[in-house]
């Protein structure tokens, strides 16, 4: 027997998608906005926290404890998954990596942006394993040194490792399994080493890795940027440390040059650019959450692929959670033949729900391009308006995992107590209700975040949708009607979203 959280409620859900007509009707009539300037907010220029702000960014200490943290926490998932007991809810390798790690991961995102690859322990030791030094630039860096092959250079490698990586997760179970779970967890490590030791730079974090990009799309989303205080400094700078680096600090991973960065995708927040800069000029900023995905982000055919499928693989996510999911697909494998795992069955799901959001979206885009007076391109549109998918995946994921974090955080203590979970038994349906009625907060307070998210979600999309509108498909006061089908797409989506979320869930475990 499986235990499910209650969904959202039906007068919230109708409540949420009023709002989201009033702000459609609003939209349709008031004139889009020309090209706005976003403020933001230089942490240098606190007071004391600024000081302390600059102190961090440019001492490499701080950043190795904090690697050297995870890399424990990573061995020890590591030597659980291979030698403690297979019961998930008892084995710290499962309860660690899925229900607190990928669960609060997307938060982490919107407050700190890419923090965690800064931190990274596949990564960490990937670079330590070549490289043979902690944090000072390592000459000869012990690698082949080899550029990427050019078809490579794009996120492609990423989604597809991407898309595998959740084949793995929903459909052969390794949520459940600490064996598979420690096994993922090393492969990473060797796919971050291999290339490391293959090509320039950090290839793996910038076209490989499937987590950093989710949180590089992710992070144009947050609320902080790492970017220079003073433009003018590095317009006249000749030497470009935070590009090539310095004597003791290594070049930017992914290639980025903080003069001309205006969004966070491929930035890891290493902190590179900062301790290599002689003038100092780099800090974090505080920012709207918006200024990115509404006018900064460059669109690109790769890229808004990659968010296309993120915002499809996110909903797939959610509806293998339903209680009804298990039905759909045993019908599936009768209608074709399945038996076993089912593992054809749910391949074909999951490349139905790409399939169906994807089509979706191409649909809206070839009517935006019916109705646009320009001479857009489909492949234009189609990138350009792809930044509208961030925001629905992002406030759907945030809102989903709350579920995760707030109902599946109890009994953290005891698997810390035990990690190999030595002598344990699997849970009891008694302890399963105990840990789903030990909430962090009340029932009430995440509902009332979780429509927040959502409503935030609509609202941000829908401001992409205006900006760009006028930016791209008509560039007079008025874009009007010519944006409906791009928000049909973005409404669409949100009530899918909501039907999902008012659906009980099953524990994870």
């Amino acid at each position: 027997m499986t235990m499910t959280h209650p969904g959202l409620p039906e007068m919230w859900v109708l409540t949420i998608i009023a709002l989201m007509a009033a702000i459609v009707i609003w939209a349709l009539f008031v004139s889009p906005p020309g090209k706005k300037e976003f403020s933001t907010f230089s942490l240098t220029d606190i007071p004391l926290v600024g000081g302390i702000s600059r102190y961090l960014l440019t001492t490499p200490w701080l950043l190795f404890i904090l690697k050297l943290v995870m890399v424990v926490l990573f061995l020890l998932i590591i030597i659980a998954g291979l030698y403690g007991t297979p019961v998930p809810e008892r084995n710290l390798a499962t309860i660690l990596t899925w229900n607190l790690w990928w669960a609060g991961l997307v938060f982490s995102i919107f407050f700190l942006g890419s923090a965690w690859c800064a931190i990274c322990p596949w990564d960490a030791m990937a670079q330590w394993l070549v490289r043979r030094r902690l944090w000072r630039r390592a000459e000869p860096n012990n690698s082949l040194n080899l550029r990427v092959p050019k078809q490579l250079r794009s996120v492609w490698p990423a989604l597809i490792i991407f898309i595998g990586f959740t084949w793995l997760e929903l459909g052969a179970g390794i949520t459940v399994d600490p064996y598979a779970t420690a096994s993922i967890a090393l492969l990473m490590v060797v796919m971050a080493t291999v290339s490391m030791a293959v090509y320039q730079r950090k290839s793996f974090c910038r076209y490989f890795c499937p987590i950093g990009r989710t949180i590089g799309f992710y992070s144009q989303l947050s609320v902080v940027e790492l970017r220079p205080i003073d433009n003018e400094v590095c317009a006249n700078c000749q030497t470009l440390e935070c590009y090539h680096g310095s004597k003791d600090v290594d070049p930017c991973p992914t290639g980025l040059m903080m003069g001309s960065l205006q969004q966070n995708t491929y930035c890891t927040s290493c902190g590179n650019c900062s301790r290599s800069c002689p003038d100092e000029n780099v800090s974090w900023r505080l920012r709207s959450p918006s200024i990115e995905a509404v006018q900064s982000a460059r669109p690109h055919w790769d890229e808004a692929c990659f968010m296309i499928a993120l915002l499809a693989l996110t909903s797939f996510h959610g509806l293998t959670m339903m209680p009804f999911w298990g039905d759909w697909i045993s019908q599936l494998a009768r209608m074709i033949g399945d038996s076993g795992k089912l593992l054809w069955s749910f391949s074909a799901g999951i490349s139905l729900c790409i399939f169906v959001v994807s089509a979706f979206y191409a649909a809206m885009v070839f009517a935006t391009q019916k109705l646009s007076p320009t001479a857009q391109s489909i492949k234009q549109i189609f990138s350009t308006f792809a930044f509208v998918a961030l925001p629905l995946a992002f406030a759907y994921h945030m809102a989903h995992n709350l579920n995760h974090l707030i109902r599946e955080g109890a009994g953290l203590t005891a698997v810390l107590l035990n990690p190999l979970g030595t002598g344990t038994e699997p849970l009891t349906m008694m302890e399963k209700h105990a840990r789903h009625a030990d909430m962090l907060i009340s029932q009430t307070s995440l509902f009332v975040l979780q429509s927040v998210l959502m409503l935030a979600g609509f609202i941000i999309a829908i401001k992409i949708i205006r900006y760009r509108s006028r930016a791209t498909i008509n560039k007079s006061s008025r874009a009007g009607w010519q944006m409906l089908p791009m928000i049909m797409f973005a409404a669409g989506m949100t009530i899918a979203h909501l039907w999902l979320m008012m659906q009980p869930m099953v524990m994870r475990m």
